[in-house]
């Protein structure tokens, strides 16, 4: 049977505590509040005073940041970084090995292709079917240029 509770020390020495999460099996701050139904990979880390939603999935080696919210049904790939006080909504979809920076919002339903860099403070929301459309077909870049436009 494997531990439920994980001690890891962080580059300033300082022990930090983590629990296994029942559905995955990642490591979740006894502080933040992940649902049942979310799967949190092995490798995935989610920080203190993080929310993680109803059916989310957190994919392998990806980490989920402190005070940061990630809503119900909210894919994140792997090797994610989703920054400090981010709040990424509902239905959301993030490509693998993206940077979410720090303060971040990413509106319901909204997609962040792979690779992809969100500066910090970013806001990112769609707005309508048109939009919708766009976030399908469009590099992130060409999203944020045609949002500022409108």
């Amino acid at each position: 049977m494997a531990r439920r509770i994980e001690e890891l020390e962080d580059e300033t020495g300082a022990i930090i505590k983590y629990r296994r999460h029942a559905n995955g099996k990642g490591l979740v701050s006894p502080s933040a509040r992940v649902a049942d139904s979310a799967r949190v990979e092995p490798s995935a880390y989610v920080e203190a005073d993080a929310r993680v939603g109803l059916d989310a999935y957190i994919g392998a080696g990806s980490w989920i940041d402190s005070g940061a919210t990630v809503g119900d049904r909210t894919f994140v790939g792997a090797n994610v970084h989703i920054g400090k006080g981010c709040v990424i909504g509902s239905g959301v979809r993030i490509g693998s090995n993206v940077k979410v920076g720090e303060n971040a919002m990413i509106g319901n339903g909204s997609r962040v292709d792979r690779d992809e860099q969100v500066p910090a403070g970013a806001v990112i929301e769609l707005r309508g079917a048109t939009a919708a459309r766009m976030s399908l077909a469009a590099p992130l870049h060409e999203q944020r240029a045609t949002r500022r436009a409108a």
